[in-house]
């Protein structure tokens, strides 16, 4: 059933609060809906309010980059005029993974906890860049050009990361394999005040070009009649979908399928209208990953299962299911 109304984005707003709230009660030790409640009236026990200033970095991150990683492949699919698309196809999260699987390489031991974000935002944003350069044509951003130079950044990316994992000593296959796989464990206040300016502009633009986006859809020449200009607006919509995703694995590593199959879920709630599924999008993505997040911490605990593993054993049966029901929508 289609939704739609402005009590829409409301639903999705307190359905992310309830995931987080839950997320934040749950672990290797569960925290009771009382306590969280005193808690957050200041007036929790020292202990309760100890385990929650660990959890709730991990708790707001996995909210912004749910969010980011859905809003960007909805915009994606609906730049690219393909519901197949996903944010790595334009060579962002390969080019990140190839960033960090240099610095896990050569750094040899060296504290990588600052420098691994860091390093993958900048691989991440120049590889957008080549791409965005080698797929420019006359000045134009023609979307045949843009997707090969992306499917060939992301083959040479793989294979480079191929060769610096055979050269890679055992504990540094081990980081490669944690960073892969992505997780929420290792974030920090100051890593979320870091990521958050990124991951909220990129998510805020998209937003506020839903319009255009939905003009892109039907077209270069019928947005162009429309008013739209393409070739400007493709650029900043990708770049803007760079800057997102590039941040978003940066902090948290590489997280499959929640770009990809989130917006076709958002587009059966709301409607193809990007106006409409983006902020569902966002919404959806946010429950996702919190969600993910707290299963992978307490279905094996006190050991914590990587977040990508989760995210691919919920998105994989999902895209088969979708594919299954509603084929012809994801082959068009």
């Amino acid at each position: 059933m289609i939704l739609r109304g402005r009590a829409l984005p409301w639903v999705g707003l307190a359905a992310v609060l309830v995931a987080a709230a839950g997320a934040l009660a749950v672990g290797a030790s569960d925290v009771r809906a009382v306590e969280l409640v005193r808690c957050l009236e200041g007036q929790g026990a020292p202990g309760v309010e100890a385990v929650l200033s660990l959890r709730w970095p991990r708790v707001a991150l996995g909210v912004l980059v749910g969010a980011t990683l859905a809003t960007s492949g909805a915009g994606l699919q609906g730049l690219l005029r393909n519901t197949l698309a996903d944010p790595g196809l334009v060579g962002v999260s390969s080019g990140a993974a190839l960033a960090v699987a240099v610095a896990i390489v050569l750094t040899r031991g060296v504290d990588t906890v600052w420098l691994l974000p860091a390093v993958a935002f900048a691989g991440a944003f120049v590889t957008a860049l080549l791409v965005l350069r080698v797929a420019a044509q006359g000045g134009a951003l023609p979307v045949a050009s843009l997707v090969l130079a992306g499917v060939a950044a992301n083959a040479l990316a793989g294979a480079a990361i191929g060769a610096l994992t055979f050269v890679a000593t055992d504990a540094q296959l081990r980081g490669l394999s944690s960073w892969n796989l992505g997780s929420l464990g290792a974030v920090t206040r100051p890593m979320v005040w870091a990521a958050a300016p990124w991951l909220v502009a990129s998510t805020a633009y998209l937003l506020r070009r839903a319009d255009v986006l939905d003009a892109l859809t039907l077209g270069d020449e019928a947005a162009a009649h429309l008013g739209v200009a393409v070739r400007r607006e493709r650029l900043a919509l990708v770049v803007a979908t760079a800057v997102g995703v590039g941040a978003a694995t940066a902090f948290v590593g590489v997280l499959g399928f929640v770009g990809l199959v989130v917006p076709h879920l958002a587009r059966g709630v709301a409607g193809p209208s990007h106006r409409d599924h983006l902020p569902v999008a966002a919404a959806l993505g946010a429950v996702l990953v919190v969600a993910g997040d707290a299963l992978a911490r307490t279905v094996v605990a006190p050991a914590e299962l990587p977040l990508g593993l989760v995210t691919a054993a919920f998105g994989a049966p999902a895209l088969l299911v979708l594919l299954r029901t509603r084929a012809q929508e994801l082959v068009a």
